[in-house]
């Protein structure tokens, strides 16, 4: 069976969907890129001609033509658009972060379930092949004690930022740091190491401006840091530092260690964000082959492949476990 998949938010300009869903799913069996759409006549019109397939600017509309819809739009926008899938009847694949709080997220888990659809959140980082690859080699450590995670972006460390990116400096967006770059961490850790029980965690805000390319001046309320400390289901420790400021370009290093040995997974701005190479003491480093899709594509097609194989996969329920984590942890007393 061949499942119909819709788009929404599929820019021919820029946009996540362009650079990982549709490669994804033009390289993998099983999937049918059927149709897109975008918020505008005009730019539902350039997609759909960039893209070739039906191009739609009512999601109601696209969702009845599909099996699958894929919100992969500005995250304030993601439960309008869930709930017109969820009102067809179809399937919902939606970006990570699921919603703008945990309440929204809440709601949204629980329409699904009583629409009796199945439901996929954005959390691909655990299709990451060097994150699989580190997961298969934790026998070798002995008894897992501790994670650490270093990553940075550069995306904060200009003046000037681009206007498109200026919603996610404010906080109510829920589209920042903490959200989209701390939930994939943690989501990651998770992954590796076992369920977090336990998050404390700081953040702040040290670039309180920013000027975008159109000469706007913005305030940033979003945090642009992030640190916590985690405890793990099997007993291990956890912490995590990311942040936006770095002006090198991007930086992502996870080490993991054992009671046998240690494993280290590093990445730089053009490499896999979250592990490009395996180093395990005291073995040699060990290079994850290199899958042949676009690096932004190689998780996503991890994640439809798994759906389509009926494997299990983060639905809704996953989201709103993490959006609770992140909001408890980050609560201002």
């Amino acid at each position: 069976m061949t499942i119909r998949v819709g788009i929404l938010g599929a820019s021919p300009d820029r946009g996540w969907a362009g650079r990982s869903h549709i490669p994804a799913l033009r390289r993998l069996d099983g999937y049918e890129l059927a149709a897109v759409g975008t918020s505008r006549a005009e730019s539902a019109a350039r997609a759909g001609e960039a893209f070739g397939v039906p191009a739609f600017t009512d999601p109601r509309a696209l969702a009845e033509a599909v099996d699958l819809v894929v919100v992969t739009v500005r995250v304030p926008a993601h439960a309008e658009l869930v709930r017109a899938a969820l009102a067809a009847g179809k399937d919902v694949y939606c970006e990570w972060p699921l919603a703008r709080t945990a309440r929204e997220a809440e709601e949204l888990a629980a329409e699904a379930e009583a629409a009796g659809v199945r439901t996929v959140v954005g959390l691909q980082a655990r299709y990451s092949p060097a994150l699989v690859r580190a997961r298969e080699l934790l026998p070798s450590l002995g008894r897992l004690t501790s994670i650490t995670v270093y990553a940075a972006r550069g995306k904060g460390a200009e003046d000037v930022v681009p206007e498109w990116t200026a919603y996610t400096y404010d906080a109510a967006s829920g589209a920042g740091l903490v959200e989209v770059y701390g939930g994939h961490t943690l989501d990651a850790i998770a992954f590796l190491g076992g369920e977090i029980t336990d998050l404390s965690a700081a953040v702040s805000v040290q670039r309180a401006h920013h000027v975008t390319d159109t000469g706007r001046s913005i305030e940033v309320t979003a945090p642009d840091h992030f640190l916590a400390h985690a405890t793990l289901a099997g007993g291990a420790v956890a912490s995590l530092h990311v942040h936006d400021g770095r002006v090198g370009g991007s930086r992502v290093r996870i080490e993991i260690t054992g009671t046998r040995g240690d494993l280290t997974l590093t990445a730089d701005a053009d490499g896999d964000p979250l592990g490009g190479q395996l180093q395990i003491s005291p073995l040699r480093g060990i290079d994850v082959p290199e899958p042949d899709l676009p690096a932004e594509a190689v998780n996503v097609a991890g994640l439809y492949r798994a759906f389509a194989a009926g494997a299990p996969v983060p639905g809704f329920a996953a989201g709103v476990r993490l959006h609770r984590l992140l909001e408890t942890a980050t609560a201002r007393p």
